[in-house]
C-alpha cells in the first residue's frame, strides 16, 4: 500500500478513537440522539476494519446513493462539526445547536433517494450553516475582550472650556481584531451629553489590534484613540457617561452588532445650572411653574354661536429659571346629552387649539390670545376651558402644568306677544276696558319676574304680575284699565313689559295699545229728560195727552234696552277670552314641539 495505506489506517485510528469519545459525551448529554447513535456505530465499524485500508470516496456520480454513500457523508459532516468546535472554542450551547443541524441532516439523507452529486452537494450547503452558527455567536459574544485600558484618568472640565477625550481600548482576547471603527454616542440633550456637538462625524479606525495570552501583552498591544471636544456652556455639574460604539471583524467575519464601552467626565457647570448623577438625571434643583394668573374675553359677555377673542395671562413663578418652548392648548368641556353627541363647548377659529410662546422670563407675566366660537345651542351658564401647559426649564424637559378658567356664555333672551284684544276700545272717564293678550317665551333662557305696566294719562295706573316663563312656555295678561281723564291724544297707551335674567339684570321692552277715554254724557242726558218730563207734565196738566204711566213705560224699556245691550258685551269678552286662552295653548304646544 505503500505511505498512503499508512496514513489512511492512522486515520482510521484516530477516527476510532474521536467517536469512542463522542459515543461518551453523547452518554452524559452532550448530544442528540442521532449523534450517539452514530458514532457507535461509526466506533464498531472502524474497530472491526482497523486494518484494512480505507477506500476513495466518490463524490460526482449520477448513480443513486447506498448506505455505504450515507455512511460517509454522516461521516463527514460529524468531523466537521468537530473541526468547527476546536477552532471557535464553542460551548455547550452552540454546539446544541450544531448538533441540532447534524440530526437533521443525517434524517434526510437516510430517508432520502438522491444521486452521490446531490447528497454531497446537501452535506455543503449543511457544513455552510454550521459554520454560520458557529461564527455568528462568535461575532456575539467578542466585545466582552474589548476593554478600557486601566491607564485611564477621569478628565475634569468646566463649562465652556475645550478638552480631549483619549480613550485606551485593549483586546483582551486571543484573536486578533481587524479594521475597527470608534465613534462616540452623541446627544442634543445637555442631561445626556456634555459637550457641543460642532461636528457630525467623531469617527476614528484602526486596521487591528493583535489579540494575547497574558494581561500585559494586550496592555502593551493597547490603541489609543483622541477626541477633541467643547463642554457646553450650559453644562451641569456632575459625572457625565461618554457612551463609544466599537465596530470590528473577528475570524473573517463583520460583528453584527458593535460593542460599547463607557468612560465618564467630570464636569464643573454655572451657578444654578443644576446637579447631574453618573446615570444621567437630573439630582437637584428646583421645578419652575407657570399658572394662569386671570383671563378676559372681548367682548365682555359671550353670547352663544358668537366670535369672540380670549386673552389668558400666565406667569413664571420661578425666581431664576427661564421657562422655554412653551405649548399651550385649550381644550373646552365637552357638551351634549349622551356619548354619541357631544362636541366640544368653544371651537377655534384657526382650527388649531394650540398656542406657542418661545419664552417667559423668571417672574415674568405674559398673555397669550386665541379666537374662539362658542356653540350655538349652549345653554346660559359658564363653561370650563382647560390650558394644558407643557415647557422646558433650564436642564429639565417635557414638564407640565394645567389650569382652567371658566367662561360665561350668555343666550340672547327673546320674546314675543299676541295680539292685545281691547274691549270697549272707547270709554268715558270712570268706566272700564279689558285688556287681554299672551307673552311667549321664544328664547333658550327663563325670563324671571316677568310683569307688564299700563301707562298713559288718560288710564289709572295699572300692572299685571306674569312670574317666571322658562323656555317655550306661555304667560297669559288680563288686566281691566279704568278710564281717568278724557283722552287729549290719538289714545296710544304703554305697554312696559320687563324680565329679569339669572344674574338679575332687568330688560324692558315696549309695547302700545289704543283707548279712548270720553268725558261722561250724564249732564246732557239728564237735561233731556228732565226737560221731556216738564213738556210731559205740562200736557198732562193741560190736556192730558200724556201720563205718568208712559213716562214709566219709557223709562222701564230703556232699562231693558241697557241691560241686553251690557249681556251681549260681556258675553263677547268672555267668547274672546276663551279664544285667546286657546290661542296661547296652541302656541306653547307648537313652540314646544319645534323644541324638541
Amino acid at each position: 500500500m505503500g505511505n498512503r495505506g499508512v496514513a489512511v489506517r492512522r486515520l482510521a485510528g484516530s477516527l476510532a478513537g474521536l467517536f469512542f469519545a463522542l459515543a461518551v459525551l453523547g452518554q452524559t448529554g452532550g448530544f442528540g440522539a442521532a449523534s450517539v447513535a452514530y458514532a457507535e456505530e461509526k466506533k464498531e465499524s472502524v474497530s472491526e476494519n482497523d486494518a484494512e485500508e480505507i477506500k476513495y470516496v466518490e463524490r460526482n456520480s449520477d448513480r443513486v446513493i447506498t448506505d455505504d454513500d450515507r455512511f460517509d457523508a454522516d461521516e463527514d459532516m460529524l468531523y466537521y462539526m468537530q473541526s468547527l468546535e476546536v477552532k471557535y472554542h464553542l460551548d455547550e450551547k452552540v454546539m446544541e445547536s450544531l448538533h441540532k443541524v447534524f440530526d437533521s441532516a443525517v434524517y434526510y439523507i437516510a430517508n432520502t433517494e438522491m444521486s452521490l452529486t446531490e447528497m454531497w452537494a446537501y452535506v455543503n450547503n449543511v457544513k455552510s450553516s454550521m459554520e454560520s452558527a458557529a461564527t455568528t455567536k462568535l461575532s456575539q459574544t467578542t466585545s466582552e475582550f474589548l476593554q478600557v485600558g486601566d491607564n485611564w484618568q477621569t478628565p475634569v472640565v468646566s463649562y465652556g472650556q475645550g478638552v480631549s477625550i483619549v480613550l485606551p481600548i485593549v483586546n483582551f482576547g486571543t484573536e486578533e481584531l481587524n479594521d475597527l471603527i470608534v465613534e462616540p454616542v452623541i446627544s442634543t440633550l445637555v442631561t445626556e451629553w456634555p459637550f457641543e456637538p460642532d461636528t457630525t462625524n467623531y469617527l476614528q479606525t484602526e486596521p487591528f489590534i493583535p489579540g494575547c495570552q497574558t494581561k500585559e501583552a494586550a496592555m502593551a498591544n493597547r490603541r489609543e484613540f483622541t477626541f477633541h471636544f467643547k463642554t457646553r456652556s450650559d453644562v451641569m455639574t456632575g459625572y457625565y457617561p461618554l457612551k463609544f460604539h466599537i465596530s470590528y471583524t473577528k475570524a473573517g467575519v463583520r460583528s453584527e452588532e458593535p460593542a460599547e464601552l463607557t468612560v465618564y467626565v467630570k464636569t464643573i457647570g454655572k451657578p444654578g445650572s443644576g446637579m447631574i448623577g453618573g446615570n444621567g438625571q437630573e439630582a437637584s434643583g428646583s421645578k419652575p411653574r407657570i399658572v394662569v394668573t386671570g383671563f378676559e374675553t372681548n367682548p365682555a359677555k359671550v353670547f352663544a354661536g358668537e366670535t369672540f377673542t380670549l386673552t389668558i395671562h400666565v406667569k413664571n413663578t420661578s425666581k431664576d429659571t427661564t421657562v422655554t418652548n412653551v405649548l399651550f392648548d385649550m381644550q373646552a368641556a365637552q357638551e351634549g346629552e349622551d356619548k354619541t353627541n357631544t362636541y366640544s363647548a368653544f371651537l377655534p377659529t384657526s382650527g388649531s387649539s394650540s398656542v406657542y410662546m418661545e419664552q417667559i422670563a423668571p417672574d415674568t407675566s405674559a398673555d397669550i390670545e386665541i379666537e374662539m366660537t362658542a356653540k350655538a345651542d349652549l345653554a346660559q351658564k359658564p363653561y370650563v376651558l382647560d390650558v394644558n401647559m407643557k415647557y422646558d426649564a433650564s436642564t429639565v424637559f417635557d414638564l407640565t402644568d394645567k389650569a382652567s378658567v371658566s367662561i360665561p356664555i350668555m343666550q340672547e333672551s327673546r320674546f314675543d306677544t299676541s295680539i292685545p284684544e281691547v274691549v270697549p276700545d272707547n270709554i268715558e272717564v270712570g268706566s272700564q276696558s279689558n285688556v287681554m293678550f299672551s307673552i311667549y317665551n321664544t328664547g333658550k333662557t327663563t325670563l324671571y319676574n316677568v310683569q307688564v305696566k299700563f301707562i298713559a294719562d288718560s288710564i289709572a295706573e295699572a300692572s299685571a304680575f306674569v312670574g317666571n316663563l322658562q323656555s317655550g312656555n306661555t304667560g297669559n295678561v288680563d288686566v281691566m284699565l279704568t278710564g281717568a281723564a278724557a283722552t287729549m291724544d290719538d289714545g296710544t297707551v304703554k305697554l312696559e313689559i320687563s324680565y329679569e335674567d339669572d344674574a338679575g339684570n332687568v330688560t324692558t321692552a315696549e309695547k302700545e295699545i289704543t283707548l279712548f277715554v270720553n268725558e261722561p254724557m250724564m249732564d246732557d242726558m239728564m237735561m233731556g229728560d228732565d226737560m221731556m218730563m216738564g213738556d210731559d207734565m205740562m200736557m198732562d196738566g193741560e190736556g192730558g195727552g200724556k201720563s205718568k204711566t208712559g213716562i214709566i213705560v219709557g223709562s222701564v224699556s230703556g232699562v231693558v234696552v241697557l241691560a241686553g245691550v251690557g249681556l251681549g258685551v260681556f258675553l263677547k269678552l268672555r267668547k274672546k277670552k276663551k279664544a285667546a286662552a286657546a290661542e296661547a295653548a296652541e302656541l306653547a304646544a307648537l313652540e314646544k314641539e319645534l323644541n324638541e
